[in-house]
């Protein structure tokens, strides 16, 4: 299939190598030239803005926007409107507030435009690993991008089956769903995020406690210089804490020690909030989550070691970068 990329990020110029990959198409548009042009020598058919990449597409069209969510997303959205025609689509899978995609899957309808809200996990590991990805829309679209989507998935991989499974929808086992109507994808992908929120601050808390085992506060029989990088990779290896979190917090540790290159500044992207404001929406006591998001504001005044470990865990799947340190 042919699939025009707009917004050639950590995330979007991956998007679009792994589709290259399978054997797909793409044009591509990024207000930065330069990212642009190495994707066309790799392949991809450039252009120098929305109109041009719009013209490039065989009909019907599909254009993939992968910005930050909010004013970027949404401009991009408004002018593809008036640039797209009846049958086409436009796929948002940055991580949009998923009352947006509700309302603007409405406004494009009108114009009698297709929207797909996708969810997409996977950081700046996406290309060698695939990407999850939650899917929202009308059911005959999401099918049609099938292939898109297949081609992007990690795949099962050695993955056990979960018993019971027979007769379900063999999507998710590949690593996608179609989660339902326009949102649903950007509403489990953001509680997906809130849930991120809380096991990260688990794992920063528990090594701040190892870390701070040799405190000359404790008494001295009670004293203990532990490696944790050692630590952090025996427990992947059979524990029932296991996950990829860990692992890049393995990752970290064994590069530095003492996380010495992070500040412990955490950022929030907006997520977690939402998934608090849904959490109070439908009563559910969200006690750990909102915790967690908590511990992101107090981090920007005082900074810990957990912190620190919380960075370390942001860099390593996301490539996030803390203020000051490379945008």
């Amino acid at each position: 299939m042919q699939i025009g990329m707009v917004g050639l990020g950590r995330m979007g110029a991956n998007i679009v190598r792994r589709l290259h990959r399978h054997g797909h198409e793409s044009v591509v548009y990024d207000r930065n030239q330069s990212a642009v042009s190495e994707l066309a020598g790799e392949g991809a058919t450039p252009s120098d803005g929305l109109k041009g990449l719009v013209g490039k597409l065989a009909k019907p069209r599909t254009v993939w926007i992968m910005l930050p969510a909010g004013g970027p997303t949404e401009d991009t959205v408004r002018e593809l409107a008036n640039l797209l025609e009846p049958g086409d689509t436009i796929i948002d899978g940055g991580n949009s507030f998923y009352k947006d995609d509700i309302r603007r899957a409405k406004f494009l309808r009108d114009k009698q435009i297709h929207y797909v809200d996708v969810g997409t996990s996977g950081g700046v590991w996406g290309l060698e690993r695939g990407y999850c990805m939650m899917i929202g829309g009308e059911k005959q679209v999401v099918d049609r991008l099938d292939p898109i989507f297949s081609a992007l998935a990690p795949g099962k991989g050695d993955i056990p089956e979960t018993p019971g499974r027979a007769g379900r929808d063999k999507r998710a086992e590949q690593g996608y769903i179609h989660a339902g109507g326009n949102g649903a994808g950007h509403f489990v992908k953001m509680v997906h995020n809130g849930i991120e929120y809380g096991l990260m601050q688990a794992y920063a808390e528990g090594f701040e406690i190892l870390a701070k085992a040799n405190s000359d506060k404790l008494p001295a029989d009670q004293r203990f210089d532990l490696d944790l990088a050692d630590v952090a990779e025996v427990w992947r290896r059979g524990s029932v804490i296991s996950s990829w979190l860990l692992d890049l917090t393995s990752i970290a540790l064994t590069g530095d020690a003492k996380l010495d290159q992070y500040t412990g500044f955490v950022q929030d992207s907006g997520e977690g909030r939402w998934t608090i404001e849904a959490a109070i929406a439908e009563a559910v006591p969200a006690t750990v989550l909102s915790a967690a998001l908590y511990a992101r504001f107090r981090s920007r005044q005082e900074h810990t070691f957990a912190d620190k470990l919380l960075s370390a865990m942001r860099h390593g799947f996301g490539g996030h970068q803390e203020p000051g340190h490379g945008g």
